[in-house]
């Protein structure tokens, strides 16, 4: 088993936390906290996790060249990935059981600004 990852996985992992960290900003500059990047669930991961007033949103970050395509990536199968993943984060975070619970997902392009889209989709009830 080799211990460095090959160059294309290396650049995809960097290309994925400079798309995560361009997000962040968008999301702090429209008064959003931080309240975790790369959360780590047994449902699975979660890009960001923001605050606004009383609105939690779990925030899918996908980094593409066009908007149609990072929406695409993000099926079925990914929102309830997410969801179960905000379930989660929500068990282990009982003081926002609370708030409102958003799925939301910024898109980066290169040279433009994060696209940011406010409840992308909902939880399956």
């Amino acid at each position: 088993m080799s211990g460095a990852a090959p160059p294309a996985r290396q650049r995809a992992y960097r290309r994925g936390l400079t798309a995560e960290t361009r997000a962040a900003l968008a999301l702090m500059l429209k008064g959003y906290r931080i309240l975790g990047r790369r959360v780590r669930t047994g449902a699975g991961e979660i890009d960001l996790v923001a605050l606004r007033g009383r609105t939690v949103a779990i925030v899918e970050v996908k980094a593409r060249s066009e908007l149609a395509t990072a929406l695409e990536a993000v099926g079925p199968r990914s929102q309830a990935r997410l969801v179960r993943a905000a379930h989660a984060w929500l068990a282990r975070n009982p003081r926002y059981g609370g708030h409102t619970i958003r799925f939301d997902i910024v898109v980066v392009r290169p040279r433009r600004w994060p696209h940011h889209l406010v409840n992308a989709f909902e939880a399956a009830a």
